[in-house]
């Protein structure tokens, strides 16, 4: 059983990693916002049906809190998307992946913490300490014509805006990990999951004029993408994800959940030519160590994935 889950969750997390390149090349046939929402409410039909006897189940109280969870993770899935047209696929995983680094930072809000929470430890600090200067080096070149040490101070100016939207999407991941915490105790997983995503699609749809002016050209890439994302990286391995952590420690899944990135990197190597220098390596490299670390020590709450 164990050895089950630890392949399944190996497997999810390839697939989140592998759709960084995939969304990424479909993002030149639709608009991000535009590609957001078809891929929720595709999945959103996905749940409705497959826990169709679900639906006599939700309560008035679920709700709002659906619609919290829901909100948290359209925010960032745009963040996410958007700046993904205007980053890489590997620094936007890599990015991303510092969810797991500011759910235990977060905690340092005692209204934040999940009930029972204790406030997080020294490896939180020193992993989010870590992590950002990762960023750092993952996102900006060295201050040209200084020696070293001084080398190693970054150039903002060269940071993106798509580097900085993908920051808001690890910051908007963290709040609904959070909010997770707090409503999942109290909400059986087939109402909260088709909840969450129900609202996700609802706030995608009410968002978009504001966004964006919505374009969509359907080719065989874009159809790909969207049903690999739909069914694939949100329905079927949220379900797959809710079922290993009834096996798995979460520790364990929280540390499976770092290899991410780590397959985002592969896979636009493989499809892209995407290199890393010395210094974007080590910085990646940076990140993935605060990571652990904040891992490896138990922290009040380990998150739930953020992809959802």
């Amino acid at each position: 059983m164990k050895l089950r889950a630890y392949l399944l969750m190996t497997f999810v997390v390839a697939v989140w990693g592998s759709t960084f390149v995939l969304i990424k090349g479909a993002l030149a046939d639709a608009t991000p916002a535009a590609f957001n929402l078809i891929r929720m409410t595709l999945a959103f039909a996905l749940l409705a049906v497959a826990y169709h006897r679900s639906w006599r189940t939700i309560r008035r109280s679920h709700i709002a809190a659906g619609a919290l969870v829901g909100l948290c993770l359209a925010a960032g899935y745009q963040f996410q998307t958007i700046g993904l047209v205007r980053t890489t696929p590997s620094k936007s995983a890599f990015i991303t992946g510092l969810v797991v680094v500011l759910v235990p930072l977060f905690s340092i809000v005692p209204a934040l913490r999940p009930p029972g929470a204790r406030a997080p430890r020294w490896n939180a600090f020193l992993g989010a300490a870590l992590a950002f200067l990762g960023i750092l080096f993952l996102t900006s070149p060295s201050v040209a014509g200084n020696a070293f040490p001084l080398s190693l101070l970054p150039d903002l100016s060269s940071m993106n805006l798509g580097d900085i939207l993908t920051f808001g999407c690890a910051i908007a991941f963290a709040f609904h990990c959070i909010a997770l915490g707090h409503v999942s105790p109290r909400i059986p997983f087939k109402p909260l999951a088709i909840l969450q995503v129900g609202f996700c699609s609802l706030f995608m749809a009410a968002s978009l004029p504001f966004i964006e002016r919505p374009h969509v050209h359907f080719t065989a890439r874009l159809i790909i993408a969207l049903v690999i994302a739909a069914a694939l990286a949100t329905a079927a391995a949220f379900s797959i994800q809710s079922w290993a952590q009834s096996v798995l420690p979460s520790t364990h899944i929280a540390l499976l959940l770092t290899l991410e990135p780590v397959f985002a990197w592969i896979t636009s190597f493989l499809v892209t030519g995407e290199r890393l220098g010395l210094r974007p390596a080590s910085g990646a490299l940076l990140i993935l160590v605060g990571i652990a670390l904040t891992e490896l020590v138990p922290q009040p709450h380990v998150p739930t994935a953020h992809e959802a």
